[in-house]
């Protein structure tokens, strides 16, 4: 083989493991904002929770002044009653206090229910915080190691480029020019094995003499479909 294609070969293998950490890195903040959107999530949750149970308590507190101001109004109706000398009066008055009584006992049947649905939303809430609690500590767990995993990557990939760049300094600078361009408009390889005649790259044949220069490893060849730097493979 070529002194200059093993050179491009241990290039390559620096160049592709450079931008798959690349790619590691760039999902990172997504994995981190799904990290962060969960753990909102949660918390979301158990407040949605705790409100209910306010807003039932608020409830419940204004059926009670209800009923308490229907109870001050019997109240009053009854002595209104013991002072009326009329019957009529004392009917009517009999009357409103029979609909008030009914309006406390509906009210009170309301605070009951009320008063059901807090308890079942206590132990609810203590499920969900308790649930919430084993979240925040999974996620609180996975930030950790996201921060990790994005020191040892960063690090990683200083390591790579130092090393590219040295291997690059071995390599004439026209075809290590010609190795990043087709490095970077290929998306997947510059240097290639020719396979059984084929270029591996595109899946082409190639000539035979581009295939006996290949094999010699004499020269630096190229794949006459895809442009590929092409090495014997067999």
């Amino acid at each position: 083989m070529h002194p200059e294609l093993e050179q491009l070969l241990v290039l390559q293998d620096r160049q592709q493991k450079i931008r798959q950490i690349e790619n590691e890195i760039k999902t990172l903040p997504l994995q981190r904002k799904n990290l962060d959107g969960q753990l909102a999530s949660t918390v979301a949750g158990v407040d949605a929770l705790k409100q209910r149970g306010k807003q039932l308590e608020v409830d419940r507190k204004r059926l009670e002044l209800d009923a308490n101001t229907r109870r001050d109004t019997i109240a009053k109706l009854r002595t209104q009653q013991y002072e009326t000398r009329k019957n009529d009066e004392f009917q009517a008055m009999g009357h409103e206090i029979q609909r008030y009584e009914k309006e406390i006992t509906s009210i009170e049947d309301q605070e009951l229910e009320l008063m059901d649905q807090a308890e079942k939303l206590k132990s609810e809430l203590g499920a969900e915080e308790k649930k919430a609690a084993t979240t925040k500590d999974s996620i609180s767990r996975q930030i950790v190691d996201l921060d990790q995993k994005s020191k040892t990557l960063e690090g990683r990939l200083e390591e790579l480029k130092k090393e590219r760049a040295e291997i690059a300094t071995k390599i004439d600078e026209d075809l290590l020019d010609r190795f990043d361009r087709l490095f970077e408009s290929k998306g997947d390889a510059a240097v290639v094995p020719i396979e059984h005649g084929i270029c591996t790259g595109c899946h082409m044949k190639v000539t035979t003499a581009t295939a006996m220069h290949a094999k010699a490893g004499k020269e630096i060849v190229n794949c006459e479909q895809c442009g590929r730097i092409l090495y014997d493979g067999e």
